[in-house]
C-alpha cells in the first residue's frame, strides 16, 4: 500500500468517534501522552510533505552536503545504477541552490569524473538552473584536478549559461596549473568554440592572471599580438610591468617602461609600486645596505612624473623594511604617512604588529593592535594565529595567552591549530597543568583536540639533585695497608738515584 493512502487510513481510523462514559470522561495524566492526538503528531513526522523536507534541508545544509558527498564518493562497482539515478532516488525531495552545490564540490575532492553524474542530476532537477556562478564552480572542481578535457566537455554542454565568472575560473586554473601555452590558444579560439567574447576586459583578466604568477613574456606576447583587435589601455600595461616585477626582471620592467613612454602611455602607481618592490628585493637578497638609496631613486622617478604615492608604496617600503629587522625604520616611515596624504590600512597594522613582536616589543605590539581597532580594522583569526605563532617562537607564552583572551574577546573562536599550539608550547615548558586547562577549555567549546605526546625542552626538566658519597669507615687491614705505603714513600724518598737515570 503507498504511503499516502496507509496515512489516511491512520487519520481515518484515530479521529473515529468513541462513546464517552462518565467514568472515563477525565483521563488519568499518566495517560495523556499516549492520547490520539499525540500519537498523531508522532505518526506524522515519517510521512513529511515536501515543503517540510526542503525547510529540514535549509537547515541541515551541511548534512546534506555530506550526504551527497558520500554519494559521489561511494564505490560505482558495487551499484549497477549511475550515480545521477540513484541521487534522484534519495535526493528528489530537495531543492538545489549554489551554495549547497559548492559544499558537495568542496567535500568530494576524490570523487574524479564522478562529478559529471552530479551535474546531469541537477541539470534533470525541475528546481534547479544552472547559472554562471554554479558553472564556475565545476570549472574550479575539474581545473583542481587538472582534468581540463571534462572542462571542455563541460564548457561545450553548457554554452548558453557561461559568463565573466566561468571565463574568469578557467582562465585561473590554467594559468596556475602551469599552462600559459594553453591559455593563449584558449584565448584564441574561445569565441568560436564556447561563446566568450574577445574584447579588452577579458583581455585585462587574461593578462593579469599569467602577470600574477610569473608569466610575463607569454602575457606581453598575447598583448602585441591582439594589438591590432584590441588596443591595450594603460591598466593593462602597468600588469604588464607588474608582471615582469614579479618575476624579477627588474631590466624587462625598465625596457617595457621606456617603450610605453615612448608609445604615449603614463606609468600608473601601480607599476612604480611594483618596481619599488622589485628593486627592494633584489637589495634585500644581494646588498641590503644599497635599499635605502635604489628605493629613493624610485621615489624621485614617482616625483619626477608626477605620479602619486598611495597606501600600497608605503606598504611595500615598510614590509621589506620589516624583513630585514629594521623595525624602528618602519615605525618611522608609519609616522610619516600623513606627509604625503596617506592613511594606514589593514595591511600597515599586521605588518607592523608581526614586526613588533618578532622584535620582542611586545608593549608597543599591543598598543598597535588597539590602534588597528580604533581605525576600525578587524583582526580575523588567521591574523591571530599568526601573532600567538611569532610569540610563542620567541618563547613569550605568557604574552601569548593575553593575546589569545583578545582573540576570544573580539568574537574569534579559536580552533584545532590555536589549541594545538599553545598546549604543545606549555607541554614544552613542562607546564603540563596549563595545557591541561586549554584543553579542557577545547573540549567544552566543541573544538576536537587529540591529545598527543608532546616533547618537553631539556632546559625545562628538573635535574636531580647528586646524592653525596658517604665516607665508609676504614677497617683494620686497609689502615695497615695505607700505613705500609706511605712507609715504603718516604722509606724511598732518601734513597739516592743512580746517575744513568739522573742522565735520562
Amino acid at each position: 500500500m503507498p504511503p499516502l493512502q496507509l496515512r489516511r487510513l491512520l487519520l481515518h481510523h484515530l479521529s473515529f468517534p468513541t462513546p464517552h462514559h462518565r467514568l472515563l470522561s477525565r483521563q488519568p495524566t499518566f495517560y495523556s501522552r499516549f492520547a490520539p492526538a499525540n500519537f498523531l503528531n508522532f505518526l506524522s513526522k515519517p510521512f513529511c510533505s515536501e515543503s517540510e523536507a526542503a525547510s529540514a534541508s535549509t537547515t541541515n545544509h551541511q548534512e546534506l552536503a555530506q550526504s551527497l558527498s558520500r554519494e559521489l564518493l561511494a564505490n560505482s562497482d558495487t551499484d549497477a545504477l549511475p550515480v545521477s539515478q540513484r541521487l534522484h532516488l534519495s535526493f528528489s525531495h530537495i531543492k538545489p541552490t549554489p551554495s549547497l552545490v559548492l559544499s558537495t564540490l568542496n567535500l568530494s575532492p576524490e570523487a574524479g569524473r564522478t562529478v559529471i553524474g552530479f551535474n546531469q542530476w541537477l541539470t534533470q532537477n525541475a528546481n534547479f538552473s544552472h547559472s554562471d556562478e554554479t558553472l564556475s564552480f565545476f570549472t574550479d572542481y575539474f581545473g583542481r584536478r587538472k582534468d581540463f578535457k571534462a572542462t571542455h566537455e563541460f564548457l561545450l554542454e553548457n554554452k548558453e549559461v557561461l559568463g565573466p565568472k566561468t571565463f574568469e575560473s578557467c582562465i585561473d586554473r590554467l594559468v596556475r596549473a602551469g599552462r600559459p601555452t594553453q591559455v593563449l590558444g584558449f584565448f584564441e579560439r574561445m569565441e568560436i568554440d564556447y561563446g566568450f567574447k574577445r574584447d579588452k576586459d577579458s583581455l585585462r583578466v587574461v593578462v593579469e592572471k599569467l602577470c600574477e604568477n610569473g608569466y610575463a613574456s607569454y602575457a606581453e606576447k598575447l598583448v602585441k599580438n591582439t594589438a591590432n583587435e584590441i588596443f591595450p589601455d594603460d591598466k593593462i600595461c602597468d600588469l604588464l610591468i607588474k608582471g615582469w616585477c614579479v618575476d624579477g626582471k627588474l631590466e624587462e620592467a625598465k625596457r617595457l617602461a621606456g617603450e610605453m613612454y615612448r608609445g604615449g602611455f603614463e606609468l600608473g602607481t601601480m607599476a612604480f609600486n611594483s618596481i619599488l618592490d622589485c628593486v627592494s628585493k633584489l637589495c634585500r637578497k644581494k646588498d641590503a645596505f644599497r635599499l635605502d638609496s635604489e628605493a629613493e631613486k624610485v621615489l624621485v622617478d614617482m616625483d619626477y612624473y608626477g605620479v602619486p604615492r598611495n597606501v600600497e608604496t608605503f606598504n611595500v617600503m615598510i614590509s621589506n623594511l620589516c624583513k630585514i629587522r629594521r623595525t624602528e625604520d618602519a615605525m618611522k616611515l608609519f609616522n610619516r604617512m600623513g606627509e604625503w596624504g596617506c592613511y594606514p590600512n589593514g595591511t600597515t597594522f599586521l605588518v607592523l604588529i608581526k614586526s613588533l613582536y618578532q622584535a620582542a616589543r611586545v608593549g608597543e605590539g599591543d598598543e598597535m593592535i588597539d590602534r588597528m581597532k580604533s581605525a576600525g580594522y578587524k583582526i580575523d583569526k588567521k591574523a591571530y594565529y599568526e601573532f600567538l605563532k611569532i610569540l610563542c617562537g620567541i618563547e613569550r607564552v605568557e604574552h601569548a595567552m593575553s593575546v589569545f583572551e583578545k582573540m576570544k574577546e573580539d568574537g574569534c573562536k579559536p580552533g584545532i591549530k590555536t589549541y594545538d599550539l599553545l598546549m604543545g608550547k606549555w607541554c614544552a615548558h613542562n607546564r603540563v597543568d596549563k595545557a591541561n586547562v586549554l584543553f579542557n577549555e577545547a573540549s567544552s567549546n566543541g573544538v576536537p583536540v587529540t591529545p598527543k605526546e608532546y616533547r618537553v625542552e631539556p632546559r625545562f626538566l628538573k635535574k636531580p639533585k647528586p646524592l653525596k658519597k658517604e665516607k665508609k669507615r676504614e677497617t683494620f687491614p686497609e689502615k695497615m695497608a695505607r700505613k705500609r705505603r706511605r712507609l715504603k714513600q718516604i722509606r724511598l724518598s732518601f734513597v739516592k738515584k743512580p746517575k744513568r737515570m739522573m742522565m735520562r
